[in-house]
């Protein structure tokens, strides 16, 4: 009975297979989607990528809109305003008090940018989280990588310990649920991840706390295994995925994307820039997407002429900040494993660290400019655009003292302006470059000041940028994502996006440094 069944509904055209699941990749390419973003319905591209459909449906959705195509011309912003819940901005409603000091007016952020634990919304790319986070604001509703940790580490300063270890739970899970921590907890990162904090942010919470640092030992093994997949390939090929065979045979890393084509949450952006300059639309998009894994989107770091985002070519590139912070993940598993008893374990991730830490000397060096840089693999030689990333070595200690005074001294005249820190020395247009200061490179660099002696300098370093942020408080009363650091009467700018404000990592390295400040005034009085 069952084949005779089975023959009649093949005769009448129905299919007896299930239905295939419908993806957030069928959604990224369907025809719905490819007209909104390059119509440019909305100013924002990545507001698209976060409407939910009111049904709930995104293949009936893009159904719906097929049909209505076919029976003649649609407009656009009126089918996705009938049929979308379009997304809040983060802390829109919040209205400042300036007359309140900056430090009181960051502690009542931090309730307007904490999310509560998330269930799956159907057709959402939200990733639902079991603990509550800190979002950055503004545009940005969902967490990021590393973002978080500059976060963290004001949450924990100002009495809320307790969510920056949720967000170190939450991040546990999603490696252990998908093998990574993605960019943002969103469908359309899922190809990527962002520079590899998570070990510090296991260290910022439990450092203290043997049992619990021994508990995220899984979770770090299998983070430093996502970065290194492909290693074995090296044996007939020179680059796999993040991995890298030096001249000499060590292996460095590189950002990369699993994923090809434009971002979804960039569509129109990307599209533009390869249709514009004829760009090979495999490779720019390889190199669009892995220098959004740098997290520094976008910067002269990336780009072969160091002016124009049309050169870029980031996947080519050995970045000094990843490898850095690889090498502290392998000295945390080591300290893992020490701390387990598994002494055989840690000495192999001991000598892991080693080979990198002599690898980032030889190669990451400069020797005659007395600096770090990004090392281009495919022509052996250093990309020459002097950045931020420098201070890296001094951050995790892999310099020594002289090569920590020459990148001090050429930080501190050359980096060093009067509202803090630049990012780089050329000045593209691009928002990770000259004019602009960011929070999490402020307390990279004056961290490493502090590491090697520079007492004195990183304080006064520390309240240059502290200043930057209270001036541009009392005038705006807002906390914003980057700042001009070079011409303190004028905001920053460059990006795909406007200036944001909120903002997570900028409240989290307020509150450090100025923790920092208190602490050695005490000193002062006290002696």
């Amino acid at each position: 009975m069952r084949k005779i069944l089975i023959v009649l509904l093949f005769f009448l055209g129905v299919s007896c297979t299930p239905e295939q699941p419908y993806t957030f990749n069928d959604y990224f390419s369907s025809r719905l989607f490819i007209d909104v973003q390059t119509a440019g319905v909305f100013e924002d591209s990545k507001t698209f990528v976060d409407c939910i459909p009111k049904n709930g449906d995104l293949r009936a959705t893009v159904e719906k809109y097929n049909s209505a195509v076919s029976g003649g011309e649609v407009d656009l912003e009126s089918f996705v305003l009938e049929n979308y819940y379009l997304p809040e901005n983060t802390a829109a409603d919040f209205v400042s008090d300036t007359t309140k000091p900056m430090m009181e007016h960051i502690e009542d952020l931090w309730p307007v940018l904490t999310k509560d634990p998330n269930v799956a919304i159907r057709g959402s790319s939200l990733i639902p989280l079991g603990s509550s986070y800190v979002v950055p604001g503004g545009r940005f509703r969902e967490v990021y990588y590393w973002d978080s940790y500059f976060t963290m580490e004001g949450l924990v300063l100002s009495g809320h310990g307790e969510v920056a270890v949720n967000m170190v739970n939450n991040f546990s899970s999603l490696i252990d649920s998908i093998g990574f921590i993605p960019n943002g907890n969103r469908a359309y990162y899922l190809g990527r991840s962002q520079p590899p904090f998570y070990s510090l942010m296991v260290d910022l919470v439990s450092s203290e706390d043997r049992d619990l640092f021994v508990s995220y030992l899984p979770y770090l093994v299998k983070e430093y295994e996502f970065w290194m997949a492909g290693t074995e390939m090296l044996d007939s090929i020179k680059a796999y995925r993040r991995v890298v065979k030096m001249p000499d045979g060590s292996v460095l890393n590189r950002y990369w994307d699993d994923k090809s084509g434009p971002r979804p949450e960039s569509f129109r952006e990307d599209a533009e820039l390869v249709h514009e300059h004829g760009l090979n639309s495999i490779n720019a998009y390889k190199h669009l997407r892995a220098g959004a894994e740098s997290g520094w989107d976008y910067s002269s770091r990336w780009f072969r002429d160091k002016t124009n985002l049309q050169t870029i070519h980031t996947t080519d590139i050995i970045p000094v900040d990843l490898n850095s912070l690889l090498y502290f993940l392998e000295m945390m598993i080591a300290k893992g494993y020490n701390w387990s008893d598994d002494l055989e374990a840690a000495d192999i991730y001991i000598e892991k660290a080693a080979n990198r830490k002599e690898a980032i000397q030889k190669f990451l060096w400069d020797e005659e400019k007395g600096f770090y840089g990004d090392y281009d693999w495919k022509t052996d030689e250093l990309t020459g655009v002097w950045s931020l990333a420098a201070a890296y070595p001094l951050y995790f200690r892999i310099a020594d003292k002289g090569q920590a005074s020459s990148v001090v001294d050429i930080l501190l005249t050359d980096f060093l302006q009067d509202g803090g820190f630049v990012t780089t020395l050329n000045e593209t247009g691009q928002q990770w470059d000259y004019p602009n200061g960011w929070a999490p490179l402020q307390w990279i660099c004056i961290s490493a000041l502090y590491n090697y002696g520079y007492v004195d300098e990183g304080h006064e370093a520390a309240r240059m940028w502290l200043n930057r942020n209270e001036e541009v408080y009392r005038s705006t009363g807002k906390m914003m994502e980057k700042y001009n650091v070079v011409d303190t009467g004028l905001s920053a700018g460059g990006g795909e996006y406007p200036l944001q404000d909120g903002f997570g990592w900028t409240n989290g390295v307020a509150i450090a440094l100025d923790e920092v400040l208190q602490k050695e005034k005490s000193v002062v009085i006290e002696n």
